[in-house]
């Protein structure tokens, strides 16, 4: 419906159901019906600013499609692999059962690399600038990077690296009141869950060959902190680069802030 609405010359706004939910709780709506839900969406459009929105480059909309096909593979992928080593565990074994079922494995193995494969390939060609500039920074890959860039649009939209940060839920959420709660710091997780494991997967290898990742990484162990959370921090940095290292045009450099003149 957006994109025929834009196609069509009508000014559209994309939101998250979450944010107008909490407008209407915010004003003690009562009840729920279509014509309240519409009421409800008419005011938040008087009284709050509307982000305008656009779609995306086809060449986005192509590769989430495939993200998404190939998601849709390894979930198969897992639930034909527990089924299999279900099987193995049986007092009996049918042998054309696992049979199947091993074929079945391999060629959703053999999909899901064509299509990761198919994946990369478009997103190196489409960001032949941009995908050398992410796999210079220690700790990110082909694979990583192409996620990056995908998830991220490009980067074309983004301004900083806390929005990036926000996005992908992976900044800290504080949840205490006085003296009686104190409950748990912990991420939002509002955001790509995807991004968020590619990343947390690259920050083993960064913690190791980033030099700026093992400092941060290091600094917290030492002050007590959980390993965990200081993964987290070191994905955290990650996306910090990446958002320097794409903005600024230049290829990752371990000493780039000691070129840089001090502040007057």
């Amino acid at each position: 419906m957006a994109y025929y609405l834009v196609e069509h010359g009508a000014q559209v706004a994309v939101l998250n159901p979450l944010v107008v939910r909490r407008f209407i709780q915010m004003h003690l709506g009562k009840g729920k019906s279509d014509r309240k839900d519409a009421q409800w969406l008419l005011r938040y459009g008087q009284q709050q600013p509307l982000p305008g929105w656009q779609p995306e480059a086809p060449i986005l909309v192509e590769c989430r499609q495939l993200e998404q096909v190939m998601e849709q593979f390894i979930r198969q992928r897992t639930m034909v692999s527990n089924s299999l080593q279900g099987l193995q565990h049986q007092p009996v074994v049918s042998a054309i059962a696992r049979k199947r079922l091993q074929q079945t494995l391999k060629l959703l193995d053999q999909q899901i690399q064509a299509l990761e494969a198919e994946l990369l390939a478009l997103l190196e060609q489409h960001y032949a600038r941009k995908m050398p500039l992410l796999c210079s920074i220690p700790g990110i890959g082909r694979k990583t990077a192409a996620q990056l860039l995908l998830f991220a649009k490009g980067f074309a939209q983004v301004e900083n690296y806390r929005q990036l940060i926000a996005k992908a839920g992976l900044c800290p959420r504080e949840y205490s009141s006085g003296s009686s709660v104190r409950g748990k710091t912990r991420i939002t997780r509002m955001g790509g869950g995807l991004i968020r494991s590619k990343l947390f997967m690259s920050s083993f290898a960064a913690k190791q060959s980033n030099a700026a990742c093992k400092a941060l990484y290091d600094r917290l162990v030492a002050k007590g902190k959980n390993g965990k959370v200081a993964l987290v921090a070191v994905c955290n940095k990650l996306l910090k680069q990446a958002c320097a290292t794409i903005q600024s045009g230049i290829p990752y450099q371990a000493d780039f802030s000691s070129n840089l003149a001090p502040s007057p």
